[in-house]
C-alpha cells in the first residue's frame, strides 16, 4: 500500500529528515515559550510558518490573511542580486538555535531562529530546520498566499545555489495529485489538504445523504490503496503475535449494516468564529452528513484476534490510518475500549457506504465506523488496530479536537487537562432558508426546515423552533428519524416547522428565527455562542439563529 504522501517522505527525507535528532532535543523546551514581544503580523505568521498540526490549524490564518490587500506580486523565494549564496549543505548544518535556524524556499535562504520558540504547531515544529519548506507548503497549501510570501522575505539572508534549487524543485511532486474528483456543489473550506460541505439546503433533502454530497474532512493527502494489496494488522500489546486481515477475510465475516450520522468536531465553527477568532477550519452547519455503513462489528475482529483472553487491563483501541503527514507519520485515533467491545456500541470495520464500495474520500477500502462519536475518531483508511492501556499518541487525539473554557487561551491551554473528544452533545440547525433570505409569507406562516442530532445514541425527542427572536416558541414536526431507541439511535431527525410570523407591514419586515433541540436525556443546547467559546471552535452547539426577510 502505498500512498502520494509517502511517495514524497521518500524523495525529501534525504537532507530535510537528516536534522530531525536536533530537532526532537529543542522540541521539549521551546513549546513552553511564546511570541509575546512580536508584533502581531509577526506573531500570526510565527505561529503559521511551518509543520502545522493539521490543516484546522491554519484556516485562522487564512481568515486573517483576507483582511490583508496583497497588491506586490509574488516574488518570494526568486533569486535576488547581491546576496550571498549557500548550498544546501551549508544551510543544513544551521538546524539548531545555537547554530541558528535556516531554511530554504525555491531559491532563497531564511534565517527563521526568532520564529522557532514557543511555535505551537506542536513537535513538527522543527521539520524543515536546516532544509525547505516548499514539501509542507504543498502539504499544508494554506501557506501559499501573498501575506506569508511578503513576511517571509524579511527573513531573508541570501540565495540557494542554483544547483541545489535545480535539482530540489525537479524532485518535488505535489502530495495531492492523485486526490479524487468531488462533486462540485461542495463548497471547500480548504482544497489541500481538501475539506468541504454541500449547500445547508441539500442536507435536508434525503435522510440518507448521498455519498457525493457528504461533507469532506481530511487532514493529508487521501492514500491511493489497492485493495487486493490491502491488509490489516491487528495488535495486542503483550501478545507474541499480530493479527493480519485482507479485505477478503474481512468480508468473509459476518456482516452487519447500520445506519449513522457522522459530524465534524468543528462543525458550525462560522458561527463561533463570530464571538472571537478560533483556530480551524470555517464550518458551517453542514459538516455533518447521515450513511448506511456496511462491515464488520469490531469486536467479532478483535474476538477472533484473541482479545477475550486477555484481562480488563487494556482501556483503549487505537487506530493508525494510511494517510501520512510530511514525517511520515500516520493520521491516529482511539475510543476507549468498552464502546468497541460492547455489542451495543456497533462500532464498525465498514467496507461499504450506501450499499457501495466506500469512495476514496470516505476510507476506501476500509474505514471505522464509531457512531455517536465525533468524526475525528471514525478513522478512514484503516491500516493497523492496536489494544493497549493507553489512548494513541497521535497529534490528533493529544493536542487537537479537544474542548477548553472560553477563558482559555493558547499562552495557557494545557491540552494533557482536556479529555479527548468522544461523543458529541446534542445540537441543531436550520437549513432552508439561509441567513439574509427573503422568504415568503404564506397564511401568515413561514416554512422552516433542518436537522438535529445527539451523540452517545440519544435520540431527538423535540425540536424547538421560534421566529421572535424566543419569545415565542413551536414545537418542530419531525419529518425523517431513525426507529431505533437509545442507546442506539446514531442517526439525524430531519424537521421542519410552519410557524407563525408577525408580519404587520404586508410588504416587507423581518423574522429573528432560532432552533433548539431536545435529546432522551433531556440535554439540550446553550443558548448562546459566548457561553462555549473555545480556541479551537469546537463543539459548537449553541441556538442556531438565522434573520430572514419577509414578502408577503
Amino acid at each position: 500500500m502505498h500512498t502520494i504522501s509517502r511517495r514524497l517522505v521518500q524523495k525529501i527525507s534525504v537532507p530535510i529528515f537528516r536534522t530531525s535528532t536536533h530537532a526532537t532535543k529543542l522540541i521539549s523546551t521551546q513549546n513552553q515559550h511564546r511570541y509575546e514581544d512580536k508584533d502581531p503580523e509577526t506573531k500570526l505568521f510565527g505561529k503559521l510558518l511551518i509543520g502545522a498540526a493539521s490543516a484546522g490549524l491554519l484556516a485562522t490564518y487564512f481568515d486573517e490573511k483576507k483582511k490583508v490587500d496583497c497588491k506586490v506580486a509574488q516574488t518570494s523565494g526568486t533569486f535576488k542580486d547581491g546576496l550571498p549564496e549557500y548550498t544546501i549543505e551549508e544551510v543544513s548544518k544551521h538546524n539548531t538555535q545555537e547554530s541558528r535556524i535556516w531554511v530554504t524556499y525555491k531559491e532563497g535562504v531564511y534565517d527563521i531562529t526568532d520564529f522557532v520558540p514557543g511555535h505551537p504547531g506542536g513537535d513538527q515544529i522543527l521539520m524543515a530546520a536546516g532544509s525547505s519548506v516548499e514539501p509542507f507548503w504543498v502539504l499544508y497549501g494554506i501557506h501559499e498566499n501573498q501575506h506569508v510570501y511578503d513576511i517571509l522575505e524579511k527573513y531573508r539572508i541570501g540565495n540557494l545555489d542554483k544547483h541545489d534549487a535545480q535539482t530540489f524543485t525537479q524532485n518535488m511532486e505535489d502530495p495531492y495529485s492523485s486526490d479524487p474528483k468531488r462533486h462540485p456543489v461542495l463548497k471547500p473550506a480548504s482544497v489541500k489538504p481538501f475539506n468541504a460541505e454541500p449547500p445547508p439546503s441539500l442536507l435536508v433533502e434525503n435522510f440518507i445523504t448521498p455519498k457525493e454530497l457528504f461533507y469532506v474532512r481530511n487532514h493529508l493527502p487521501v492514500p491511493n490503496i489497492d485493495a487486493e494489496q490491502y491488509k490489516l494488522e491487528i495488535e495486542i500489546e503483550g501478545a507474541k503475535k499480530t493479527v493480519s486481515l485482507s479485505l477478503d477475510d474481512l468480508k468473509k465475516m459476518p456482516k452487519k449494516t447500520i445506519t449513522a450520522t457522522i459530524m465534524c468536531a468543528g462543525n458550525r465553527r462560522s458561527e463561533m468564529v463570530k464571538v472571537k477568532t478560533v483556530k480551524g477550519l470555517n464550518w458551517g452547519p453542514a459538516a455533518v452528513a447521515n450513511a448506511t455503513w456496511t462491515g464488520v462489528p469490531l469486536r467479532d475482529v478483535l474476538k477472533n484476534a484473541g482479545l477475550d483472553q486477555f484481562d480488563d487491563k487494556y482501556k483503549h483501541v487505537q487506530f493508525e490510518a494510511e494517510d501520512v503527514d510530511a514525517t511520515g507519520k500516520n493520521y491516529g485515533a482511539s475510543i476507549p475500549i468498552w464502546k468497541a467491545i460492547d455489542e451495543r456500541g456497533d462500532v464498525l470495520l465498514a467496507y461499504e457506504m450506501n450499499g457501495a464500495p466506500l469512495p476514496r474520500d470516505h476510507g476506501y477500502p476500509v474505514r471505522v465506523i464509531v457512531p455517536g462519536v465525533v468524526g475525528a475518531r471514525n478513522v478512514k483508511w484503516l491500516a493497523k488496530i492496536v489494544i493497549s492501556e493507553h489512548e494513541s499518541t497521535s497529534h490528533w487525539q493529544q493536542n487537537d479536537y479537544k474542548g477548553f473554557s472560553p477563558c482559555t487561551d493558547w499562552e495557557d491551554a494545557d491540552f494533557t487537562k482536556s479529555p479527548a473528544i468522544q461523543e458529541l452533545p446534542v445540537t441543531s440547525a436550520i437549513c432552508k432558508p439561509y441567513d439574509g433570505d427573503t422568504i415568503d409569507v404564506v397564511d401568515g406562516k413561514i416554512l422552516i426546515k433542518g436537522y438535529a442530532w445527539s451523540g452517545g445514541g440519544q435520540k431527538i425527542v423535540r425540536v424547538d423552533v421560534s421566529a421572535d427572536g424566543g419569545k415565542t416558541w413551536h414545537v418542530a414536526n419531525v419529518d425523517a428519524q431513525d426507529s431505533s431507541e437509545p442507546p442506539r439511535h446514531w442517526s439525524w431527525t430531519l424537521w421542519s416547522a410552519n410557524i407563525p410570523v408577525d408580519n404587520k407591514s404586508k410588504t416587507v419586515g423581518f423574522a429573528d428565527i432560532m432552533v433548539k433541540a431536545v435529546d432522551s436525556c433531556y440535554n439540550t443546547q446553550p443558548e448562546n455562542f459566548e457561553h462555549i467559546w473555545n480556541i479551537r471552535g469546537v463543539l459548537g452547539n449553541a441556538y442556531h439563529k438565522i434573520k430572514v426577510n419577509l414578502k408577503q
